[in-house]
């Protein structure tokens, strides 16, 4: 018994036979009625029993034979009095109500049954308690009422509207309107007031409603079972126990369910069958014509829809138009029919009633649940919460109790939502198909208010249950009543809920199809646009349904964002797809506003729409707005949605240039800007989506939308308040700014200007703290390439400025690289040369900052560097960073010099030049900042290697002519080839390069591969002064002349206190140790201060040795000679391009030398001096262009040097200085430097030949430059002036060497001779007159010092050959055969004859004296010439007037008296001066007689003509030399004449005689006084003396 007893076996057994019972009676449900309703009423005696409470089953399984009469007595016999009679009264109610014999009330025999009704109904809602506190009064109403009120329905189930023919003839099976009305008003009470108890009756009593409402059931049923529905939809709670009793339980009647679809069904009904045909409705309804009237499809035309009349609020369906009546306040169920007790007969329900109350049901049905569930929802998240704090801070004892208590909570909470989760899928399939068929047909603004508000509602409570799949359901309906009908919207129609849309559901074995939208829309339009789609067809119109709909949507996105989950994705599409055909557009920030539509029939908008669209408008940026305050996970759905709606939109863009719809994007903008306090954990989704779909889209609207959206992000993250704030979280502000580096990955230069336009306003906003944000900010600029338009490079430029000029100093050090890098690159652009300019500009400001603030960047760097290095070698991997491995803060100058270097070598000459002279600037200004090593690399890796690129460059230029430059600029011929312009180039950097070399010599010479930088430097000069272009040739001799001139470096014993600026100038060392604007010096720790006190303190410097200096200037006379010979050796054949180097390179080259010199006289040898000979003489002989000769030479008649003549004769005259003073092995070079200089003098009479090329005489190059477009012609100098100097030092230097060991061997004197006698010899034909003039003078100058040494040295032989040279010079000179011109004055003349007689006075002083150390036959020689000269030369030219003058009577005068001079020299010491006077004597003698024959004869022949009047002054001399003659002979001692003289003498008396015919009187005169003398000879004949006798 135990185990039959125990209430799971019970319970067991009585749900088995519930079961059998249902399937019995659902089996004979067909064929067998009765035995259904047996089997049903078994089950409702079951339920009643299970119902009982456990003691009850406790007697009953005790006493399972009770009958009611003793259970009655039992019962009464435990009640008082009064309550006993209250019982007995009750019971006997019920008795007769059924028609039965009361117990008690004796006497009574019947009553009428709706009396009796209405009594029960009284009593139990009059008295509740009763029943529900005692136990007897509970069992009547199990065992009494229930049956009675089941009983009492019969009637009413079974009657089918429409069957004649009924199964029970009796008419009393028919419903009867006052006991069916009371029935239902006695269910209501006992439903409501007794659920508790009568679970199972209440199943029965809920089933019959659910069946009342069949439309097969009569209007008025229908309608009372609708009201009393109402009744309980009002009451949440008993709904909540219904679902908790029967939906949850296994195998029960889902109830709660069926009351919904039930109403669904019902009002499907009443739009899909009409109500005619119904012969009791009909004639109940007697001349009523009611329900024609709902199946009328013609009779909203009657209600004047069309007639201008107001319209009734109504439902109209497919034709069917439903009135919707105002039938009682919201909230509470106040029927019309269920109190309707003073009627007999069914009333006639007006149109629409059933339908407005069944809508009302709907409604409070949603209210009620919603209300309860989201109360109760409500009140669980308040008690988690405190529970939880609580806990913490109880003591031991308490925890535990706290512990079950929160058990306790949680498992209620399960309960709970289970019994929630249960109701709302129980209910919201019927409740969704019922409010979308509403929603379609309703055509009253606050009908479809109402709907929407319950669906909301609905959408929102699913969603805070999280019952996705109704949710998206609600919200789809949602959706589809905003958008137009058939609007083809896929997100609508491929989602889960949209799958409802074709699924029908089974209500009591009706089938119920969920209704669409239908399109007999009979709303108002208010707007009229166009459909967002790829190809849109036509336009859509909007309803004030639809926009009503929309608020709706915002209202549901608004106030229940944090629910919506996936679910955003349909609401935001739909919106979208509403934006779009509203016309609205996205302006800043995001927010939508009233925009024209861009293409396609304009979008049509009412007054009323366009009033609503500001508050469409702000509604959509409060939705958004509103986002601010969702949960992580919500934030990320509406995100998501955000996205992929975002990408459809894309996906319609693509191949058009329509208008593509921005919605998504702007609304992500307005999203992601109100959650800046959380932008975290959206940034990456959010800019992702931007950044790789959006702004690399083809459509120039979406991207622009794209950019905009994106930096507007990035901006206002920056100014964000975030807490920490940004400076203290460097993650968030490199995660926030990381977009806008990766927009350099985008091809679009539109998006491109977008980046670099927020650029420029973070920086001027919030440059001050971008902090470790700087190398991508930097990064951005430097990402612009060449090829992406002037106007994104200008803008990029102007952020660039922007930094340089501002946020320097704001900036880590480590970034300054990149700003050089950076600034770097913009030099390099081609497309905007001032922004190439400007951006060297900006590196000179770059490297000023560097140098102002040297010190803190070294230290920062350094300190960056050791941690860096750390980490390095944590992770075993080896730093890596350009010019490894000088100091971090010389790396950064290298870069900058690196980069000036790219820029020395671009295409354009303009930038060439400008970062040429920066470079080189910086460098000189501020390269004492560098460590001593770091120099290397400088010369090396910057200097060199720029050296090299420009030299390889130049000499590859293109040499075609290049027309302007650009516009209309003209371009100067110096620069009108590419060649010119790199030519300028290579001048400006090889000067750079030397100057460097010059001003840094003190830091650079201890490197130790100093010498191999020398040779290549000098390489570098060579090659450049060897280029065929003069502009570069003659910059690289200026260079050289430059670092020539530098000082070798002072040895540490003499140095003074102070080291030494090495030519460096000094305001760039005093400038470079205190910074400019710093009022203390600026001292590093490698100061130059420092460095120039390494080279001054007491360790020494590594000083080069003398040897490795000698070196040094070797190499550089090895340069200097290649380049001379190379530069001045003719070229083998000649054209017009040919290059033949300019006089200011040959000046500039030979001016080198003097300076080189100093640096290697100690080991110039004769090999060097030959060397330079060769040099000097081919740059002397060099030509010049006849156009340049204006500029360069002086007019013929002016005697001046060029500046190359006085160079090279400079040059000679320092090696002779050198020699003067130098050793003794020096002196040997002195012959070697009159060789070059004689040679030179050789050039006034016989310029010098340059290789083959044909000179012109200067005199006449300069009139031919009339033919302004002839070619040039070569033109010779003017080299009298210069060999005019020659020879002046000539004589100079030998005045000062004639005595010289090798003067004296070499045969200087002879070579000199030899030179003079070309031009003596010319005479008159020298190009010059002066020439020949100074050619007499130097010679006497020099035979007046040379003739002593000669005669000194006679005995050696080393002047025998000299002697012929020089009487051959006075022979080639005296009487020349050139003829003096025409135009020669004669003062001229005269002054030209005392030169001759000049020479002959030298032969009488400092030859003839010296006879006996002279050979013989130069004596005779000079003799022989004597006597030439002391007789007139008969010359045709002269007129008689000039006769007297032009005979030379002094010349011959003076010949002839030196003759005499030495005829009678009284002492002769020597035999050598006897022959001498004899050999006088002897030519003078013979002469005298010649001229006296000649005359004599030409006097007989001439007959009376007198002769000529120079023959007659010849004649005239002669007989005066004669008297002359005589007169010394007397005087002479006699034993110095010579007998054969004498006898000379007297042989001439016959002739003498013959002359006295003559008829000139002068000839006559002189005659007399010759012939006078002879007086003396005329003595008697000796006697012959014998023996003594005479």
């Amino acid at each position: 018994m135990s185990s039959t007893n125990s209430p799971e076996a019970v319970k067991k057994l009585l749900e088995n036979m519930q079961s059998d019972l249902r399937a019995l009676s659902l089996e004979c449900k067909k064929k067998f009625p009765p035995v259904k309703e047996a089997a049903e009423s078994g089950i409702i005696k079951v339920k009643t029993i299970a119902a009982r409470n456990t003691e009850i089953l406790a007697d009953i399984i005790e006493q399972p034979a009770l009958v009611q009469a003793n259970s009655n007595r039992r019962s009464v016999s435990t009640l008082k009095p009064c309550a006993k009679d209250a019982y007995m009264l009750f019971q006997d109610l019920c008795q007769l109500v059924n028609a039965d014999a009361p117990y008690w009330l004796v006497g009574m025999t019947e009553m009428t049954r709706t009396f009796g009704l209405e009594l029960l109904e009284s009593v139990l809602n009059d008295f509740p308690q009763v029943f529900l506190q005692h136990q007897e009064f509970s069992f009547l109403l199990k065992e009494r009422v229930c049956p009675l009120v089941i009983k009492l329905f019969s009637p009413n189930i079974k009657f089918r509207q429409g069957s004649n023919t009924s199964s029970s003839p009796a008419p009393v099976e028919k419903p009867y309107f006052p006991i069916c009305m009371r029935l239902l008003r006695v269910v209501s009470v006992l439903i409501k007031q007794f659920y508790s108890l009568l679970v199972t009756e209440c199943e029965i009593f809920l089933s019959l409603l659910v069946k009342f409402l069949d439309a097969d059931k009569p209007q008025w049923l229908r309608a009372v079972a609708v009201e009393s529905i109402h009744r309980l939809c009002v009451q949440p709670q008993l709904l909540r126990s219904f679902c908790q009793s029967y939906d949850m339980k296994q195998h029960s009647t889902k109830v709660f369910r069926d009351i919904v679809n039930a109403l669904g069904s019902f009002i499907q009904s009443l739009f899909l069958v009409p109500p005619t045909g119904n012969p009791a409705t009909a004639n109940q309804a007697g001349n009523n014509n009611a329900g024609g009237t709902v199946s009328a499809p013609a009779n909203p035309g009657m209600l004047g829809i069309g007639g201008g009349v107001t319209l009734l609020p109504a439902f109209e369906y497919r034709g069917t138009w439903i009135p919707i009546l105002t039938i009682t306040v919201q909230g509470s169920a106040k029927a019309t029919y269920l109190e309707m007790l003073d009627k007999v007969e069914p009333p006639t329900i007006p149109e629409g009633y059933a339908m407005s109350v069944a809508f009302h049901c709907l409604l409070d049905l949603v209210r009620g649940i919603t209300s309860m569930i989201e109360g109760e929802l409500g009140e669980t998240e308040t008690e988690c919460q405190p529970t939880s704090e609580a806990a913490s801070s109880t003591t031991q004892s308490s925890e535990q109790q706290e512990l079950q208590s929160t058990a306790d909570e949680m498992d209620k909470e399960i309960v709970n939502k289970a019994v929630w989760e249960e109701m709302v899928n129980a209910c919201w399939c019927g409740l969704l198909a019922a409010l979308s068929l509403l929603l379609d047909a309703s055509t009253d603004e606050a009908a479809t208010e109402n709907i929407l508000k319950a669906e909301l509602t609905m959408a929102a409570l699913c969603g805070r249950l999280g019952l996705v799949t109704s949710r998206d359901a609600f919200i789809t309906a949602i959706c589809k009543g905003s958008l137009p009908p058939h609007y083809a919207l896929t997100v609508l129609n491929t989602t889960t809920a949209a799958t409802l849309s074709n699924k029908s559901y089974s209500i009591q074995g009706q089938s119920v199809m969920m209704i669409s939208p239908s399109s007999e829309s009979h709303q108002q339009v208010v707007a009229v646009g166009q459909p967002l789609a790829v190809q849109p067809q036509g336009t859509v119109m909007l309803t004030s349904k639809n926009i009503q709909c929309m608020r709706t949507l915002l209202n549901l996105a608004h106030c229940h964002g944090a629910v919506l989950g996936t679910s955003w994705q349909l609401v935001l599409a739909t919106l979208q797809h509403l934006v779009w055909i509203l016309g609205l557009k996205p302006s800043s920030g995001g927010a939508l506003k009233p925009g024209r539509a861009v293409e396609g029939p304009s979008t049509v908008l009412t007054t009323a729409v366009m009033t609503d669209l500001p508050v469409i408008s702000n509604i959509l940026s409060r939705l958004f707005e509103s986002s601010q305050y969702l949960d992580d996970v919500s934030l990320h759905h509406l995100i998501n949605a955000l996205c992929s709606l975002s990408l459809e939109a894309m996906d319609m863009a693509y191949g058009n240039n329509k208008e593509p719809s921005l919605f998504a994007v702007a609304k992500l903008l307005e999203t992601g800007l109100v959650n800046m306090h959380r932008i975290e954990i959206l940034w990456r989704p959010l800019t992702g989506h931007l950044l790789e779909k959006v702004c690399q889209h083809p459509n120039s609207r979406m991207r622009e939308w794209g950019a905009e959206a994106l930096t507007s992000l990035i901006k206002a993250g920056l100014t964000f308040n975030h807490d920490p704030p940004l400076s203290q979280n460097q993650r968030l502000q490199l995660l926030l700014l990381n977009p806008l580096k990766e927009m350099s990955s985008i091809n679009h230069p539109d998006i491109r200007l977008k980046q670099l336009e927020c650029v420029l306003q973070i920086l001027q906003s919030q440059g001050d703290s971008l902090g470790p944000g700087w190398p991508l900010v930097l990064g951005v600029m430097g990402a612009i390439r060449n090829d992406q338009g002037e106007s994104l490079i200008r803008t990029a430029f102007q952020c660039l400025q922007l930094v340089v000029t501002d946020f320097l100093p704001t900036m880590p050090c480590s970034c300054l690289q990149i700003v050089v890098d950076v600034a770097g690159s913009f030099g390099l652009h081609n497309q905007e040369l001032n922004i190439s300019l400007t951006s060297i500009g900006l590196l000179w400001n770059i490297s000023d900052y560097f140098f102002q603030r040297g010190e803190i960047i070294e230290k920062e760097l350094n300190k960056e560097e050791a941690a860096q290095q750390k980490q390095a070698e944590e992770k075993g991997v080896v730093l890596n960073r350009p010019f490894h491995p000088a100091p971090p803060f010389d790396c950064l100058w290298l870069c900058l010099y690196a980069k000036l270097g790219e820029l020395c070598v671009d295409p354009r000459p303009a930038v060439r030049k400008s970062a040429g002279q920066t470079l080189f600037s910086t460098i000189g200004a501020h390269g004492t900042l560098l460590q001593h090593s770091t120099w290397h690399t400088v010369i090396w890796k910057v200097l060199f290697h720029l050296l090299d690129r420009v030299r390889e460059s130049s000499t590859t230029a293109d040499k075609e002519k290049i027309e302007s430059g650009g516009g209309n600029i003209l371009i100067h011929h110096s620069r009108d080839t590419a060649e010119k312009q790199w030519a300028e180039t290579w001048v400006l950097t090889l000067a750079g390069v030397a100057r460097i070399f010059n001003t840094r010599r003190y830091l650079l010479q201890p490197l130790g591969d100093f010498s191999r930088a020398w040779d290549v430097l000098l390489d570098h000069i060579q090659s450049a002064a060897l280029s065929k272009n003069n502009e570069v040739s003659l910059a690289a001799l200026k260079s050289f002349q430059e670092i020539l001139q530098i000082v070798s470096p002072v040895r540490d014993s003499d140095k003074p206190e102070t080291p030494p600026a090495v030519n460096v100038p000094v305001s760039v060392l005093l400038g470079s140790i205190s910074g400019p604007g710093l009022s203390r010096p600026f001292v590093r720790t490698d100061s130059i201060g420092e460095r120039l006190g390494r080279y001054s303190s007491s360790e020494p410097p590594i000083v080069t040795d003398e040897l490795e200096d000698l070196n040094l200037w070797w190499a550089a006379w090895n340069t200097w000679y290649r380049i001379g010979s190379e530069s001045t050796k003719p070229p083998i054949t000649f054209d017009k391009l040919t290059f033949i180097p300019s006089q200011p390179f040959l000046t500039a080259l030979i001016q080198i030398f003097p300076a080189l010199y100093q640096h290697i006289k100690t080991g110039f040898s004769m090999d060097d001096l030959q060397k330079l000979g060769v040099i000097l003489h081919s740059a002397v002989s060099v030509p010049i262009s006849s156009d340049a000769s204006p500029f360069i030479l002086p007019s013929y008649t002016e005697a001046v040097l060029t500046s190359l003549q006085e160079a090279v004769l400079t040059a000679l005259d320092v090696l002779q200085k050198a020699i003067c003073i130098g050793s003794e092995n020096m002196q040997i070079m002195y012959p070697a430097i009159f060789d070059q200089l004689l040679a030179f003098v050789e050039f006034s009479c016989k310029p010098p030949q340059y290789g083959q090329l044909e000179t012109k005489h200067i005199a006449n190059a300069k009139y031919n430059q009339i033919q302004l477009f002839a070619p040039a012609e070569w033109v010779a100098l003017n080299y009298v002036p210069f060999a005019e100097r020659s020879l002046e030092v000539v004589v100079d230097l030998y005045q000062k060497t004639a005595c010289h060991k090798a003067v004296v061997n070499e045969k200087v004197l002879q070579n000199i001779i030899k030179t003079l006698r070309f031009p003596l010899s010319l005479k008159y034909s020298c190009p010059s007159e002066s020439t020949w003039k100074l050619a007499v003078s130097s010679l006497l100058k020099v035979l007046s010092i040379g003739l002593p040494v000669a005669r000194q040295h006679a005995s050696s032989g080393k002047f025998d050959s000299m002697w012929p040279e020089l009487a051959n010079t006075f022979e080639d000179f005296l009487f020349t055969k050139s003829i003096p011109p025409d135009n020669l004055s004669i003062q001229e003349f005269q002054r030209n004859e005392c030169i001759d007689v000049e020479v002959v006075q030298l032969i009488s002083t400092e030859i003839l004296p010296y006879a006996n150390f002279i050979p013989k036959e130069f004596v005779g020689q000079i003799m022989t010439m004597l006597n030439k000269g002391s007789i007139h030369s008969q010359s045709s030219s002269f007129t008689e007037a000039e006769i007297d003058i032009r005979l030379r009577e002094e010349f011959s005068k003076m010949c002839f008296e030196t003759l005499l001079q030495f005829s009678f020299s009284n002492k002769v010491t020597t035999p050598q001066e006897g022959y001498i006077s004899r050999m006088a004597l002897s030519v003078l003698l013979k002469r005298s007689q010649d001229v006296l024959h000649r005359y004599i004869e030409d006097e007989r022949l001439s007959g009376k003509c007198p002769l000529p009047r120079q023959q007659v002054t010849e004649i005239i001399f002669v007989l005066k030399a004669v008297s002359t003659l005589i007169d010394s002979l007397k005087k002479t001692q006699p034993e110095n004449v010579d007998e054969n003289t004498w006898a000379q003498v007297i042989a001439l008396y016959p002739t003498l005689v013959e002359c006295i015919t003559c008829s000139s009187s002068e000839v006559c005169s002189a005659l007399k006084e010759a012939l006078v003398p002879f007086k003396d000879f005329m003595q008697p004949p000796a006697s012959k003396v014998q023996n003594g006798e005479s």
